[in-house]
């Protein structure tokens, strides 16, 4: 008869101890994210957004466009806690993808967002490596402090820089349209920054952080899909792995040129396509190396 009390009382404080567990793991943790990028129709959109000069420099590049694959696909990290998140590249792991292969894409979102990321002109090589999406040795690295409402934006052009800037607010609306995002249950919202940049968002409850890949934020849970329409590019999770690690933050490169993302733009944002009318270099930037 002990030893059944003994069993009971034993079963019972581990299932607390199991059910606490999760409670806490759900707060820290990796997420696998597919980065996909509609590259032929992006640069179709960048040869409408090039002034004349950077057309001419760019025309032989876009006589090969119908050689190019349809879209690329990147592999992502995302670590987080409940005080930051960073996302940085798998290495190794970029693949192109023809057209066809998006199956992780929900239908009605296909349809409105297909491309690839911003690019264009430039006035030398160092320049042309950002103008392509920043990092292109290691990779860039987004890095949120959700408690201080801060971003750091790390990236390697002819050096590396690290950018300090404060977070955006994003305006989101929900909607009452469900999908399953690895796995967990995620709740579709329409969003728009203050500049306009329209988003959609699937964010999943399940885990209690505000947060997201390319710097989203501000829903009662983690972003599993990302879609911003106008860059042509999205973001799906692929797997989530719980663990009881804090953010890394060995990422940064005590070597990097710390600057506020203003002069960054002041520097390099003159030669960044306009995708409309009377928008800053500051938005320019931002849309170029956050999406």
């Amino acid at each position: 008869m002990i030893k059944t009390y003994l069993t009971i009382i034993i079963s019972c404080l581990t299932g607390l101890s199991l059910q606490a567990q999760y409670a806490y793991f759900g707060n820290r943790g990796i997420i696998s994210f597919d980065k996909v990028t509609y590259t032929k129709a992006r640069m179709r959109q960048m040869s409408n957004d090039m002034s004349s000069k950077m057309m001419d420099r760019g025309m032989g590049f876009m006589e090969h466009l119908d050689k190019m694959p349809d879209s690329h696909t990147d592999r992502m990290n995302l670590y987080f806690d409940e005080n930051a998140t960073v996302l940085m590249p798998e290495e190794n792991t970029s693949a192109e993808k023809q057209n066809g292969e998006g199956k992780m894409l929900a239908p009605s979102i296909t349809a409105s967002g297909r491309g690839g990321r911003n690019q264009g002109g430039s006035r030398g090589g160092n320049q042309r490596g950002m103008l392509r999406g920043g990092a292109n040795k290691n990779g860039k690295v987004l890095y949120q402090d959700l408690k201080a409402g801060t971003a750091d934006i790390q990236l390697d052009i002819d050096e590396k820089y690290l950018l300090s800037e404060t977070l955006d607010s994003i305006t989101w609306r929900f909607t009452e349209e469900f999908r399953n995002i690895a796995g967990v249950n995620c709740r579709r919202v329409n969003g728009a920054t203050k500049d306009s940049l329209y988003l959609i968002a699937y964010y999943a409850e399940e885990i209690p952080v505000s947060a997201g890949p390319a710097l989203s934020h501000g829903l009662p849970g983690m972003i599993l899909g990302l879609v911003i329409p106008e860059m042509h590019i999205q973001y799906w999770a692929t797997n989530i792995a719980y663990t009881n690690n804090l953010v890394p933050t060995d990422w940064r490169d005590k070597k990097s040129k710390q600057m506020k993302l203003e002069e960054f733009s002041a520097l390099f944002g003159r030669y960044m396509p306009r995708n409309r009318q009377n928008e800053s270099a500051k938005k320019r930037i931002l849309e170029q190396l956050v999406y």
